[in-house]
């Protein structure tokens, strides 16, 4: 079975599994898929983190795609350059490029198929086109007037006759597919998979793919900020990224295991919320009436205030242990009341003052304000973009599960690199420039992702695999969907149907990093008297589109059996589960 954002990704993940490929074969081919189809939402630039298990061993294990920032990249510098936050969107927001390396090593140790053949549906789309998505074309009309003005490589690509792309339209990017067949070639005349497998690794990270991308973003160019930077990145810094394996972060909750990332993504704040919500009754969970609503938002308010108080990639164990523990959520669980909270309320651990980073209610002027929803991303005239990302789930016959959410090198991350048919990403906003900070912006160290792909487990066996775009909402829609399934006793596809909420009473993750106290955003088709309700309570409730929130996928495998169940997201109409 496979799910993801985009039918073509399934399709092409499908297409593995009835060759006889296995679920990482089917999860990398579908991954490069979706650079080519969702270029908005993640591109061979970005990040990308998975937590998987395989046949032989259940236990779950995180892939790590995210890379750190560039030696270069220091507060000092980036203060220098007059500015008080990481841009949004330019070079200076660029980390090290991690998702297409993690996905080779993927492939390299768990996969089975040649890369050559792995690769082949994504140069095709590249090279021969495909039909692009209209939310495509609505980016790029976002970006528009800064790609003809500000970066020319950006509309040559994306705006071919300097017009944008309408839905349906044919799309190419040849130079993509170049660059794929060029790594590939590298491996030519090696003995083995995995060597040329290897051989593809080192030109991207020490050939002609670091070279391009270093030498065309010395040139200084329009950031999100207004105003013209340098990127910091050097060769040196793609050389010394590898990706690699950490062991999952685990909570029990109602006879599962959730297994998520540790604290260098946001992972924990879904065990977090699960931690706190384990308290009460299971007729208080219910999201779809007032007071199951209310205590989600409230629960989720206190694992997001600990997430930017305490996550970094260089957060002690030992905090984490302690912001999991029973004791912990017992704590937290006490400060619900009846009423909706407007502080902003992290946790003290070990006596220590928590972090409180820069609570700002206004953007920039030259910026406006929008929720992201359907997972897609609100992207302004500056490049900045909030809600992002795609995600794949595969499971095989042999019982090989993998949950990827891919991101970031979005085409309005920062210009296109003309040679590479793609751009670099921009992770690094996620970072502080207050040393006080956890996530503060520190060389050669990881950024605080948003990327926070899930596995369940019974009896120490995997379930189910799932996840979604949505940038900060990303666990917050999961938290949703789990307690319909654990509690309510919902199917996959029953869940992800129904009516989602989320809080944005936290700093955004994303450029300028804004919050609304209280905030409160939902589907309407929740029912006037549970939005009511809420609003009575003092949540500031935003009503979205009936069906705009969330884009969730799962996959699954019932151990006893085998049979095998997949689930996606209807909104937008770009989702796609399948199998046989």
């Amino acid at each position: 079975m496979t799910a993801s954002t985009h039918w073509l990704a399934t399709a092409t993940g499908q297409s593995v599994l009835e060759r006889g490929g296995n679920a990482f074969d089917a999860a990398v081919a579908a991954a490069f898929v979706l650079h080519v189809v969702e270029p908005h939402l993640n591109g061979p630039g970005g990040d990308m983190t998975a937590v998987f298990a395989t046949a032989a061993d259940p236990t779950p294990v995180v892939l790590n795609g995210q890379g750190p920032a560039p030696a270069a990249a220091t507060i000092e510098h980036y203060r220098g350059e007059g500015l008080d936050l990481v841009p949004g969107a330019g070079g200076l927001a660029a980390a090290v490029p991690g998702a297409v390396d993690a996905w080779l090593v993927l492939l390299r140790d768990h996969g089975t198929w040649e890369l050559a053949d792995v690769l082949e549906p994504a140069i095709g789309y590249a090279r021969d086109g495909h039909p692009v998505v209209g939310r495509v074309g609505t980016t790029i009309a976002s970006v528009a007037d800064l790609f003809r003005e500000h970066w020319p490589t950006s509309a040559a690509l994306w705006m071919p006759e300097g017009r944008v792309p309408a839905a349906g339209e044919l799309v190419r990017n040849p130079a993509w597919a170049r660059t794929l067949e060029r790594l590939v070639a590298a491996g030519e005349g090696e003995g083995t998979r995995e060597a040329r497998i290897e051989a593809f690794r080192r030109e991207w990270r020490e050939g002609f793919v670091a070279r391009e991308a270093v030498e065309f973003l010395r040139t200084p160019h329009r950031h999100s900020s207004g105003t013209d930077h340098a990127a910091v990145i050097e060769v040196a810094d793609f050389a010394a990224f590898s990706a690699g394996y950490e062991p999952a972060c685990t909570l029990e909750f109602r006879g599962t295991t959730v297994a998520k990332t540790g604290p260098f993504g946001q992972g924990p704040v879904l065990l977090q919320a699960l931690a706190i919500l384990d308290g009460f009754d299971d007729a208080d969970l219910d999201p779809s009436t007032e007071r199951g609503a209310h205590h989600v938002l409230e629960a989720l308010k206190l694992a997001l205030a600990d997430r930017d108080a305490h996550y970094g990639s260089a957060a002690d164990p030992a905090v984490l242990a302690h912001l999991l523990s029973p004791q912990y959520a017992e704590e937290r669980r006490a400060l619900i009341t009846e009423r909706a909270s407007l502080e902003f309320r992290p946790g003290r651990v070990g006596g220590a003052e928590p972090f409180v980073p820069p609570l700002r209610t206004e953007a920039p002027e030259a910026v406006g304000v929008g929720e992201p929803t359907l997972g897609e991303p609100t992207v302004e005239a500056v490049g900045t973009t909030r809600g992002d990302t795609c995600h794949v789930d595969v499971v095989d016959r042999w019982g090989n599960v993998v949950s990827a959410t891919p991101s970031g090198g979005w085409l309005q991350s920062s210009p296109t690199v003309p040679e590479l048919g793609f751009c670099l990403g921009s992770r690094l906003q996620m970072t502080w420039l207050e040393e006080s900070s956890p996530s503060a912006l520190r060389p050669g160290q990881r950024p605080r992702t948003t990327l926070t792909p899930t596995l369940l487990l019974r009896d120490g066996v995997p379930v189910e695999a799932l996840g979604t775009p949505g940038g900060d909402q990303q666990d917050q829609w999961q938290l949703v969907y789990l307690l319909r399934r654990l509690v309510g006793g919902y199917e996959p596809q029953q869940a992800i149907d129904a009516p989602s909420l989320h809080t944005t009473s936290m700093p955004g993750s994303f450029w300028p990093r804004t919050w609304t106290p209280g905030g409160a955003v939902v589907e309407p088709r929740l029912g006037e008297d549970v939005v009511a309700g809420l609003e009575r309570r003092g949540h500031v409730v935003t009503r979205a589109g009936d069906w705009s929130l969330g884009r969730l996928s799962s996959v699954g495998r019932d151990p006893a059996t085998g049979v095998l169940h997949a689930a996606a997201n209807p909104r937008g109409a770009q989702g796609y589960a399948a199998g046989r």
